[in-house]
């Protein structure tokens, strides 16, 4: 009976030790079964990514302030307040763009937390084209009738986001959420076009009909633009450290043209 004790002891002792001198994801039939996942996704990572996008984009009011300084002082807009129609609205535009992202993972059993810089190249963005006429009494005997026409376009062509990153490893999959802050470089081209004419019978002659033309452009090139980012995605690890990835982010920007992006990417990345 003595002997057979030792023996176990020594058995167990010997499998103990063997286990310990395994690679990690070899020991899985010598574990307390605590780890769910054969997969180390702590560490570096870098990675390419493409893909498809909406511009959600609200055009109301884009103008208006173009406007109202190109009217300032004027009777026109003391007694039609031009600058505050309602013009422009709401379009959708679809772009596409490609890029690369770079981020570290920590990893505590089957959570992982991480850090991620994600960038896009691409054409997002879109324009929109209103017009709209009144008439109206400007005082002094004179009645006007004033056409404004507003045109405003805003093209993105990069967009980069600076994420904080929250996962659950199951076997190779990674789905994770994120957020975070955004920055975005845009062409941002707004006009406002005033025209018509002042009308008063009653006027000295050369004055019954006064004609106006007016136009003042607004265009910040290359322009910075801010706001910030969520969503959510997989990382499907494929062979050694080489991972495959899936995800959609929205991205809100608020500038003269408030715009939200949603884009569906596809990437491909390794693990350092």
């Amino acid at each position: 009976m003595r002997r057979l004790l030792l023996a176990a002891v020594t058995l167990g002792v010997l499998s103990s030790a063997h286990a310990a001198d395994m690679p990690d994801f070899l020991r899985g039939g010598f574990t307390d079964g605590l780890s769910h996942t054969s997969v180390n996704w702590q560490g570096f990572y870098i990675g390419g990514q493409g893909g498809l996008g909406t511009s959600d984009m609200n055009f109301t009011g884009a103008t208006q302030s173009v406007a109202a300084h190109l009217l300032s002082g004027t009777a026109i807009e003391a007694f039609g307040g031009v600058a505050e129609w309602p013009l422009g609205g709401r379009i959708s535009v679809h772009g596409n763009g490609f890029g690369g992202f770079a981020g570290y993972n920590w990893q505590w059993d089957d959570v992982v937390l991480g850090t991620e810089f994600s960038y896009m190249h691409g054409n997002f963005g879109g324009s929109q084209s209103d017009s709209m006429s009144r008439f109206f009494n400007a005082g002094g005997g004179y009645t006007d009738s004033v056409t404004y026409d507003s045109i405003a376009t805003m093209k993105i062509s990069d967009m980069a986001t600076a994420r904080l990153r929250a996962g659950y490893a199951v076997g190779s999959f990674l789905p994770y959420v994120f957020g975070g802050v955004a920055l975005g470089r845009a062409d941002i081209i707004r006009t406002a076009h005033i025209f018509g004419d002042q009308v008063n019978p009653n006027a000295a002659p050369g004055f019954t009909d006064v004609p106006f033309d007016l136009s003042a452009t607004d265009a910040k090139n290359s322009h910075f633009i801010y706001g910030y980012s969520g969503g959510l995605g997989v990382d499907v690890m494929l062979v050694s450290c080489l991972f495959l990835r899936a995800e959609w982010e929205y991205v809100r920007f608020t500038s003269s043209i408030d715009t939200n992006v949603n884009t569906v990417r596809v990437g491909l990345g390794y693990k350092f």
